[in-house]
């Protein structure tokens, strides 16, 4: 009994140790050619710019113009509670949200692609496999705040 008890602690510690080491790894983000970086393979993560379409979700469309567009967009994050802007410029906004129980990282990115008067979104879970939905859930509750603005 003792040895499947010692067992079942390293077990846990292995994969609370994963779980912990995925969170804190901070993905390369950001835009490159008009793009922003791919989602992976797992169901944690939806894009406006993936051919999944399991994963994908819709642009958000400009404001007035840009400036009006990144202050509605920041508003919409602040409205939405629990993210910290880590990134902004111009055209991109990076957003860390942190999961209130198990203090998961999510990273949530905007490109407000000028051209085509769009934002493009990108919100995919650090740690984990599945999100039970969170990502998704995520983009259309900003999706609603950013279009109420």
């Amino acid at each position: 009994m003792t040895i499947l008890i010692s067992v079942l602690i390293l077990i846990s510690i292995a994969f609370f140790g994963r779980i912990y080491y995925q969170n804190a790894q901070v993905p390369n983000l950001g835009v490159n050619n008009g793009k922003l970086a791919e989602i992976s393979s797992k169901p944690n993560n939806v894009s406006s710019q993936t051919d999944d379409e399991n994963k994908k979700v819709a642009t958000m469309p400009f404001k007035k113009n840009q400036r009006q567009t990144m202050v509605a967009l920041k508003k919409a994050v602040q409205q939405f509670g629990g993210g910290k802007i880590e990134k902004e410029s111009d055209d991109y906004l990076y957003v860390i949200f942190t999961t209130s129980l198990m203090r998961y990282h999510d990273d949530v990115e905007f490109w407000l692609d000028a051209k085509n008067e769009v934002v493009h979104f990108r919100s995919a879970s650090r740690a984990g496999h599945s999100d039970m939905g969170v990502n998704r859930q995520r983009w259309e509750k900003l999706n609603e705040l950013y279009g109420a603005l």
